[in-house]
């Protein structure tokens, strides 16, 4: 039977934990170099609507040390859903690969594409949801903090597809999720709202970042507009400047924490220099932990 990794809630604890483990397996034989074909001849295909660094080359490079190829689609060779529809678009891939990554604007485009291919669909990235960073993340936390139950993880910045992640996974894994964002800026209220539902974490919201971050173990931010909301970069640039984290933000937090961004970042908006470049910064780590997790969810859906 097909599996689908569109969100954080496709993978029971169990599984994540799991995914967790062969992601560390398969970096260890990395290092080493030891060859890991477990996905030999297979053709994973790769629907960009949005550009990216770290999510192709992840893919692609994970892809080629599975044994296995990536091909990547571009906006302009597919249109999907307006140059051919979304059902035709998988049922055509499925005829040429084993597996669909898809990075696109509507979560509703990947869903539409599980529910069409009879291979394999994974979200590279939606407006909602970003599910393979946030399992890379907290690979990264599990390495640098030895754990992640009860870890005090402060969101500091816009209530976007991140941080809804983060509290799907706080609906799972016991976490003390700290969210800070302004007003009319906060996480998807659905999406909240199940987590806290199942009792798993603390989970909090404030406009207060003084608030989340103090004593925190972990420090998270992104940037203040996402793609598709560049019209609105100097509007957002006004209303979140207090939610810059510099030095005088992040001496509020525990003195071990370590700072984490998906990145690309604009430095001197949502993060400072000296903190992207300080001693706490893990975010070439976290960047790096992309390509072992996803490695990990490949070989779970396709192997």
């Amino acid at each position: 039977m097909k599996r689908d990794f569109l969100a954080e809630t496709d993978f029971s604890k169990e599984e994540i934990l799991q995914t967790f483990e062969l992601a560390r397996e398969l970096k260890e034989k990395t290092k080493k170099g030891i060859e890991h074909h477990l996905l030999k001849g297979q053709v994973l295909a790769m629907i960009f609507q949005k550009p990216s660094n770290r999510t192709r080359v992840s893919f692609e490079v994970g892809m080629y040390q599975l044994g296995g190829h990536a091909v990547y689609l571009g906006p302009q060779e597919i249109g999907l859903g307006t140059r051919e529809s979304v059902p035709d678009v998988a049922r055509v891939l499925e005829r040429f690969s084993q597996g669909i990554m898809a990075r696109v604007f509507g979560h509703h485009l990947v869903t539409g594409l599980a529910a069409a291919a009879r291979i394999p669909v994974i979200n590279g990235l939606s407006d909602l949801l970003h599910p393979c960073q946030i399992l890379g993340d907290l690979l990264t936390i599990i390495e640098h903090k030895g754990h992640y139950e009860g870890i005090k993880l402060a969101y500091v910045g816009d209530g976007n597809n991140i941080v809804n992640s983060f509290i799907n996974v706080a609906g799972i894994l016991p976490l003390d999720l700290r969210i800070a964002t302004p007003k009319g800026y906060e996480p998807n209220a659905e999406i909240l709202q199940s987590a806290r539902s199942k009792g798993v974490s603390r989970i909090s919201w404030s406009e207060d970042p003084v608030d989340a971050v103090t004593g925190a173990d972990v420090i998270y931010t992104d940037t203040w507009a996402s793609m598709g909301q560049e019209s609105e970069t100097e509007m957002r640039r006004k209303i979140f400047q207090p939610f810059q984290v510099n030095d005088e933000l992040v001496s509020h937090a525990a003195k071990d924490h370590i700072f984490m961004h998906c990145l690309p970042a604009h430095r001197g908006d949502e993060v400072t220099d000296a903190v992207m470049d300080g001693p706490h910064s893990v975010v070439f780590d976290e960047a790096e932990n992309r390509m072992h997790i996803q490695k990990a969810i490949l070989v779970k859906l396709m192997a």
